[in-house]
């Protein structure tokens, strides 16, 4: 017999019983009846019940022995009687009578309790990852992430692309996000960077002539934490495809990712092939933000034209002067007590909004606070506009565009959640297409470049000798539910149009030469047309797994401050360390504090 174990804790059932087996696990959960004592022994793999007689000569060990204790159980497999049967595990039909036990490693008291719901703050359990990860939630999201990049890579490869790593020392890079660098023993004075992504290495690659290339790729980036993002480091799904438009670019990354969906959706439903295309500027005016969340069913609508004229003065004075107006109508909402439009009021406040204004269609009526400011004509294009009718209400954001367009936004997501109306059990996605090449500086009134600066504009070169702000590139992201799972762009391979793109965003030609020649030089010995895209798998797992929290789907996480409390990493290096990177530290001056 194995000296650990002939079956898994999750493998016995009645067609074992009468059977001697042997099984290891950590004691989860005991149960002491005087009489006899009862062990819930668990693994990876599940749970069975196991029972120490009192004759047994280890019983009176087993009482004292700590839960998270690791233990070789040796006994004969017998059936529940029916009124004892646990229909919740896959062992509930048996148990082990134990005949011998050997303690493989006697567990300490727990700072963590891991048999109940309290799952306990978060530091505490990144700092005690180890017992953390041994909740089942935790041991089905770790797994569930595992077949997620497997069934990934299997789809890639059935797309005839190969896996190829890049370096993960690299030099700095401009990628939008601060470098972790790492200093240089052999060039004192000299840094490596941790690449933000592979974006250069995968287009030189297809320079190189590979033609399809993935990897699930770890990226390094100095940024803050947010419930969706892990600061620093992350994996990603790196894709990049040459001779290749827009549309060859969705159908490889459509297909992959409504097949690892459908499979891993655990009955949820999945959006069909394909994906539903909303132009950048579209959703903006329809949602907000080029993250939309489809499964609210609210629609924003433009009615700045019809406030421009109207006598509310407070909307056309600000039109005139350059703002929008937002309408955010809701269905079946006007029997809500006026205490609901108020805290919505304040809630509109509390984001960065002057106010919310707000009309009400009932018992054939038009109420709310600037009814009186509108002919009826104009209450008809309002309701034909916005498609309301009795027991409606229309919520109104008037505001600078980019400020309605995030004030509205973030209303649409609250009402949907507040009134409950967010669709269940299912998952949305769409491309959001067209992005603007360059935007405005708001602060210096330079253009700068909007995205990504390495994408191609529309229209080739012929379309930067125009007005830069109308410019649109092939650039694309993904979104489901309302999560940004990549953005991606056809790339700009030709060095003159790249040239001329920074010119417009204000780099002098020697500048982009020196910073990216090694990129430009690629490109002037033949590159072909190539784009690509870079899903992150966190987030994919964290919505396959319904996690709230991406730290719930990886297992060594940083905490918020970007921390491993289990690790404790960044910690301090000797001054040998320091000498040989030829480093000298220069700690922060706190400023003493002003004499009274």
């Amino acid at each position: 017999m194995h000296p650990y174990r002939t079956h898994t804790c999750g493998a016995l059932g009645k067609d074992q019983a009468g059977e001697t087996v042997r099984l290891s696990g950590w004691v989860f959960r005991k149960r002491d009846h005087g009489s006899l004592l009862f062990y819930d022994l668990r693994d990876h793999y599940g749970i069975t019940q196991v029972v120490i007689q009192p004759e047994n000569p280890l019983f009176d060990k087993c009482q004292h022995l700590k839960q998270e204790s690791v233990i070789t159980v040796t006994g004969r497999v017998e059936p529940r009687s029916p009124e004892t049967v646990n229909t919740k595990l896959a062992t509930g039909e048996i148990e082990v009578i134990a005949e011998d036990i050997v303690f493989e490693s006697v567990a300490a008291q727990t700072p963590l309790y891991l048999a109940g719901d309290d799952e306990g703050p978060e530091d505490l359990r990144l700092t005690y990852r180890y017992l953390d990860l041994r909740r089942d939630t935790m041991q089905r999201n770790i797994t569930l992430r595992s077949d997620i990049i497997a069934s990934l890579r299997q789809r890639m490869t059935g797309h005839g692309f190969r896996e190829f790593q890049t370096p993960i020392l690299t030099c700095s890079s401009p990628e939008g996000a601060r470098d972790y660098l790492v200093p240089s023993r052999l060039h004192p004075g000299k840094f490596y960077a941790l690449p933000q992504a592979p974006q250069l290495f995968k287009q030189i690659l297809m320079v190189a002539g590979f033609d399809r290339y993935f990897q699930i790729a770890p990226c390094f980036r100095d940024e803050d934490a947010r419930a969706d993002r892990s600061p620093g480091e992350f994996y990603q799904l790196d894709v990049e495809m040459s001779f290749v438009t827009q549309e060859d670019v969705f159908a490889v990354v459509e297909d992959v990712l409504h097949g690892v969906f459908c499979e891993f959706a655990n009955g949820k439903r999945v959006d069909e092939l394909p994906f539903r295309r909303i132009p950048y500027s579209e959703a903006m005016v329809k949602y907000g933000t080029d993250k939309p969340d489809l499964r609210i069913p609210i629609e924003l609508s433009d009615i700045s034209e019809l406030f421009r004229t109207s006598d509310f003065k407070a909307f056309s004075g600000a039109v005139a002067n350059g703002a929008v107006v937002r309408a955010i109508p809701v269905k079946a909402i006007a029997g809500k007590p006026r205490s609901f439009f108020d805290r919505l009021v304040e809630y509109a406040q509390s984001i960065g909004a002057k106010g919310l204004a707000y009309l009400v269609w009932s018992d054939g009526a038009v109420k709310g606070p600037i009814a009186k400011f509108l002919k009826p004509d104009e209450l008809e294009v309002i309701k034909t506009q916005c498609g309301v009718g009795d027991g409606d209400v229309v919520f109104f954001m008037c505001d600078a565009p980019d400020a309605a367009n995030r004030i509205s936004g973030d209303i649409r997501v609250k009402l949907g959640r507040d009134l409950e109306i967010i669709e269940q059990d299912v998952f949305r996605f769409c491309w959001v297409v067209d992005f603007p090449m360059f935007e405005r500086d708001e602060e210096t009134g330079q253009i700068q470049f909007s995205h990504n600066p390495f994408s191609m504009p529309q229209g080739g070169l012929e379309a930067l000798d125009g007005d830069p702000l109308a410019v649109k590139a092939f650039q694309y992201d993904i979104v489901c539910n309302g999560t940004e799972l990549s953005s991606g762009a056809i790339r700009n391979h030709s060095p003159e149009i790249m040239l001329k793109a920074f010119e417009l965003a204000g780099y002098k030609r020697e500048e982009v030469e020196e910073k990216f020649s090694f990129l430009l030089n690629a490109f002037r010995y033949g590159a072909p047309p190539h784009g690509g895209i870079a899903p992150g798998v966190d987030r994919i797992v964290m919505l396959l797994a319904d996690a709230t929290n991406i730290r719930e789907v990886i297992a060594f996480p940083m905490n918020q401050r970007a921390q491993d409390l289990m690790m404790n990493a960044p910690g301090e290096v000797s001054e040998k360390q320091l000498r040989e990177l030829h480093i000298r530290l220069r700690k922060p001056v706190t400023p003493e504090p002003e004499a009274t």
